[in-house]
């Protein structure tokens, strides 16, 4: 054999070998991403995934590893990173606080998802949703029968979710120094239809002969639904002279500018202006409570602990940005939040039963 074929050969050895080295090294890769040992938490965009109370796979990861963006089984995963589209929300002014803090944070995650959340009430709210104008409703209130039969009769399915508990809060000005404490038949004698209460003494002759201002939600609102049931005993009745708002802004700025003012709104907006604000006691007949995460969470303030919820399109669901964004309502991300804005959180049975009403959701 001459010395120009052995060397020929020994390029093709050469050759072989390094095809062989490439083809080992690729299946290794490709080991790697597939080991379901890898609890990096990370996903290819460096996109934090969630995990739930017992560290299973939520939905979140589920979207993260399975949703693609033609829905094709051979396309790469999409992670968050990879979302894009718009989800609308609508509906109650008490659950904004929480919908539009889990949008700015899902959006750390999905920035190019364009969220809008409003807050024409509760009972605004189901009247966009119900005819298809929104993806999902905040509500302080369960659906009334006459707005989920515009929803059949308008062919939207829908399920909803609770995300938190509220403590119904009954403020004054911080210069009122003659009420701390009210029960729920005061409450009731200054807020029926046919009340004639004008002053406080008229509520309590050892109160001050001064003009009560009366600030409250307007009738598109849940907690008026809410307040005027557990209170007047009969949900929308209410006396009507008094400054009312679907914005609980407003209702904060009059309580805080006015010496002789009352008004009620959801807890999260006492929270967030205790300073300008005086939250009074409730005495439902077992005492005094003042509202506080525990007495909320226990339902020991009564009786203006209650639920509050968002519901979600099944339609708006075929959509991987509504579908990832439902399932963060309930994540343990969104868990941090709710107390941030000033709610309490579920425990741990009725978060699992809204991941598994998600879960059950899902495309």
């Amino acid at each position: 054999m001459t010395q120009r074929n052995v060397w020929k050969r020994l390029m093709m050895v050469v050759a072989i070998l390094m095809i062989g080295s490439l083809v080992l090294a690729a299946c290794g890769d490709d080991n790697d991403d597939a080991d379901p040992t890898n609890t990096s938490g990370t996903g290819q965009s460096g996109a934090t995934s969630t995990t739930g109370a017992a560290g299973e796979a939520t939905a979140t990861e589920a979207m993260a590893d399975d949703a693609t963006p033609t829905g094709g089984d051979d396309e790469e995963p999409m992670d968050l990173g990879d979302l894009s589209g718009e989800i609308n929300i609508d509906g109650s002014s008490t659950v904004f606080p929480i919908s539009q803090a889990v949008a700015e944070e899902f959006n750390a995650e999905a920035p190019d998802v364009n969220i809008t959340v409003g807050a024409s009430g509760t009972g605004g709210g189901f009247k966009k949703f119900c005819a298809g104008d929104t993806d999902i409703s905040n509500a302080s209130r369960p659906i009334k029968d006459e707005e989920a039969a515009i929803c059949e009769e308008n062919g939207i399915e829908f399920t909803e979710l609770q995300v938190a508990i509220d403590g119904l809060s009954v403020v004054v000005n911080p210069a009122n120094d003659w009420v701390n404490c009210i029960t729920t038949e005061q409450l009731n004698t200054i807020w029926m239809p046919e009340s004639t209460v004008d002053t406080w003494s008229d509520v309590d002759p050892s109160w001050p002969d001064e003009a009560i201002e009366l600030y409250g939600p307007g009738t598109d609102s849940g907690t008026f639904d809410y307040f005027t049931e557990e209170i007047n005993g009969e949900g929308g009745a209410s006396r009507s002279d008094y400054t009312a708002s679907e914005d609980d802004n407003v209702l904060v700025q009059g309580v805080s500018g006015d010496e002789t003012a009352m008004g009620y709104f959801g807890y999260a907006y006492y929270v967030e202006n205790r300073d300008s604000l005086k939250v009074l006691a409730i005495d439902g007949g077992e005492g005094c409570v003042e509202p506080t995460p525990e007495t909320v969470a226990s339902g020991t303030y009564a009786p203006l602990s209650r639920p509050i919820f968002v519901y979600v399109s099944h339609q708006a669901m075929e959509r991987p940005e509504v579908a990832a964004f439902a399932e963060f309502m309930v994540s343990d991300i969104a868990q941090e939040i709710i107390p941030e804005v000033g709610y309490v959180t579920m425990d741990d049975t009725a978060l699992e039963e809204q991941r598994a009403k998600i879960e059950s959701m899902m495309p």
